[in-house]
């Protein structure tokens, strides 16, 4: 299950950013779709930490990753983590056109790159070990993507 961690509070923070219609838990993972999301792992194995992952894994991922946005066409990709989004900015950078820019070490929100179409949007990582964020921080950055799904909706996208 995704977020199962007991410190972690990405299903809280859905919650509390009216991203989903009720509280649920990662038990309820597979009924985002409920809500028009998805989920996915970057890297589909375990770890104890972000720094367990080797830059190998993040090109794997990314590729597999890239197939589903191009086969799914969501209108927003949510990256949970500025140090995922960091590692796999570079990758983007050839659908972009743009250089390997160097960005803010805790950039959240609206970025300016796209993904087959969708909308990049970054999220710190919930976790109950990052300390780079106060928890009404977070639920600040996750209204925000609620603002830019709700954009999104009116825009028919």
């Amino acid at each position: 299950h995704h977020f199962a961690g007991y410190s972690n509070r990405f299903w809280k923070l859905l919650w509390e950013a009216q991203l989903v219609a009720e509280r649920i838990t990662y038990l309820d993972d597979d009924r985002l779709a409920e809500w028009g999301y998805g989920i996915t792992n970057l890297v589909p194995r375990p770890s104890p930490g972000i720094d367990d992952l080797r830059p190998a894994e993040y090109a794997d991922g990314w590729t597999a990753l890239e197939r589903k946005i191009r086969r799914f066409r969501p209108g927003i990709v949510a990256f949970v983590g500025v140090t995922l989004y960091r590692a796999i900015q570079p990758l983007l950078a050839g659908e972009n056109g743009a250089g390997r820019a160097r960005i803010p070490a805790l950039a959240v929100g609206r970025r300016p790159e796209t993904i087959h179409g969708a909308r990049v949007f970054v999220l710190p990582n919930p976790s109950g070990r990052n300390a780079n964020f106060s928890y009404l921080e977070m639920l600040g950055a996750f209204k925000g993507l609620r603002r830019e799904v709700l954009k999104a909706e009116r825009e028919g996208r």
